[in-house]
């Protein structure tokens, strides 16, 4: 192993609609810059045409700068670390395109990187005397385009044991944003609202999902309808009500996220809980897990704002993980904009 001690791993991330690079050394963080696009708050979400465009003004800069802060020439680098999917093809194709072209041109190993894995593996990043989830853990994924618990036994053995049927959490909050006429993204502007609320104030339905899944529809319906329905009646209804509203439908997600997690650790006996993806952000969530280690004696990893929403260092932490394995790509590879974990 003593040879493998001086890896430097130059990752890429474009998923969505941020363009990130990240330089890893062996498990260490050495950059990690995000180019986020402004352009979609106009359309009230992202515009995948939009976004592949600004991918290809952003990626170059966004390389150069990962290998500027973290000092380092592109000659050292070991690896290109790069996300497959799942997510926007279009944006996929930017980000995998330049990762096998440097490859190439620099002569290095390729390794691809399921955007999802890369989340819950984000706990992994060096951080000091920062504990990581032991083996077996569960793992809580969420983000706008995923709602899963995954069973993690190793590092590249996950399997899902509940998903959404339908929206995720992420969206349930952003169209719950929109319902109320806040700009978008509005997930966090919900948390934000919410932080002066009073949860119990308007209660929403918990939809009945059998097992371990999630579904996040009807739950949005029944705030379109009730908003609808108040409005009606008074037409200041939501400006006056704004924070107690938003409190109300953020303390209904975090429940309906908070039973399913307690049956996992039911149905399992695993007591060791990850949360993982951009909605791993909100402080209610996060507090709620917190909370649980004296509730329920759960012992709770909560990643560093900086690695909940999309960026290029946790690609690049898999992309170690997997140069220690020889798990390399070759340049046949392609995009998945579907890519289960």
């Amino acid at each position: 192993m003593s040879d493998k001690q001086n890896i430097y791993i130059l990752a890429i991330e474009s998923s969505c609609d941020d363009t990130s690079a990240a330089v890893l050394y062996n498990d260490n963080m050495l950059s990690n810059v995000v180019a986020t696009q402004k352009i979609h708050e106009a359309y009230g979400g992202v515009v995948p045409e939009l976004a592949s465009r600004a991918h290809q003004q952003n990626i170059v800069p966004v390389v150069h700068q990962a290998l500027a802060k973290a000092n380092i020439d592109k000659k050292l680098v070991s690896a290109i670390a790069f996300t497959r999917g799942p997510g926007l093809l279009g944006s996929l194709l930017v980000g995998t395109s330049f990762a096998k072209s440097l490859s190439l041109g620099l002569n290095v190993p390729l390794i691809e990187v399921n955007h999802m894995q890369a989340h819950i593996l984000a706990h992994f990043i060096k951080e000091g005397d920062k504990k990581v989830p032991p083996f077996p853990f569960l793992a809580l994924t969420i983000s706008g385009g995923h709602t899963q618990i995954v069973l993690v036994n190793n590092y590249f053995d996950m399997e899902i044991l509940g998903e959404t049927l339908d929206d995720a959490v992420g969206e349930a909050f952003d169209k719950s944003a929109k319902i109320l006429g806040l700009p978008y993204p509005g997930g966090p502007l919900v948390d934000k609202h919410a932080a002066k609320g009073d949860p119990t104030a308007f209660p929403f339905p918990k939809p009945k999902v059998k097992g371990l899944n999630f579904s996040f529809s009807g739950l949005k319906t029944s705030i379109l309808y009730f908003i609808q329905r108040e409005t009606s009646k008074n037409p200041n209804f939501v400006e006056e009500n704004l924070n107690d509203i938003c409190a109300s439908i953020q303390y209904t997600i975090i429940g309906i996220l908070m039973d399913k997690l307690k049956k996992a650790v039911a149905q399992t006996g695993i007591k060791e809980i990850a949360i993982a993806g951009g909605v791993s952000a909100n402080s209610g969530i996060r507090k709620a897990l917190q909370e649980s280690e004296i509730k329920y004696g759960w012992k709770t990893y909560i990643p560093k704002f900086e690695y909940c929403t999309d960026n290029a260092a946790m690609i690049g932490i898999v992309g170690y993980l997997k140069y220690l394995d020889g798990k390399f790509s070759d340049q046949r590879i392609g995009a998945k904009a579907r890519y289960v974990i």
